[in-house]
């Protein structure tokens, strides 16, 4: 072969590689624009898909904190509730403690009205004949009658324990009487009338007993008149 026809034929190789060296070229070009709208797209759906938890995340808080405030204000509306009770609770034992006697002096109210009435009917020019002083003593008795019963109505009960025995409970020994005919231990004079409230003591009788009568016959009968 001649140098013309070597220099003839290097030509047409040349020309026979590049359509196929163009048409690598344009695939190459094809793949890299797919390739970067396919990133573009990637990132735009990351975008998204990154803001979706930062906004969940926010509404969360936003709940939380609401929560929190609705919480927070039942406990001071508690709070302030429970002080209210307390005032009025510490208000209406300061009435009780205050007011509780007010029926009871209201009833007593009466006795006092009619101890001045009795008071009021003594004449002031004397009494010769006497019937001012049977009036007045007859006033006084029915003003002790309504006074005990004022005293019963509130549960207050007389102790008048006269001829019976000696109990250290509800008594109080003033005195022993000497006596052979009564038992030793026996009530035989009241001096002062006691009082209880229900079956509370309010005061004890004050009273005198019978000392030197007749044996006791048990350690039961053994009378103490100390206080």
């Amino acid at each position: 072969m001649s140098e013309q026809e070597k220099s003839d034929g290097t030509p047409e190789a040349a020309n026979e590689d590049t359509p196929a060296m163009a048409e690598a070229a344009a695939n190459d070009a094809a793949n890299d624009a797919a390739d970067g709208i396919a990133a573009t797209g990637g990132g735009e759906d990351g975008s998204e898909n990154g803001d979706e938890p930062a906004a969940s995340g926010s509404e969360t808080e936003d709940t939380e904190l609401d929560e929190t405030a609705a919480l927070k204000d039942k406990l001071l509306r508690a709070l302030a509730d429970m002080e209210n009770l307390r005032r009025r609770s510490q208000k209406d034992r300061e009435d009780a403690l205050k007011y509780s006697a007010a029926n009871f002096a209201r009833d007593m109210l009466s006795v006092a009205d009619n101890l001045r009435r009795a008071i009021e009917s003594i004449p002031e020019d004397g009494d010769p004949d006497g019937a001012a002083l049977v009036g007045f003593i007859e006033g006084i008795a029915l003003t002790e009658k309504g006074l005990l019963s004022t005293l019963e109505r509130h549960g207050i009960k007389t102790i008048d324990p006269m001829g019976e025995k000696f109990d250290p409970q509800f008594h109080e020994a003033m005195f022993e009487i000497p006596m052979q005919d009564a038992q030793n231990g026996t009530i035989m004079q009241v001096v002062e009338v006691g009082y209880v409230i229900h079956d509370r003591l309010l005061r004890p009788a004050k009273v005198g007993i019978a000392k030197g009568g007749p044996a006791s016959t048990g350690p039961g009968d053994q009378v103490d008149t100390t206080v």
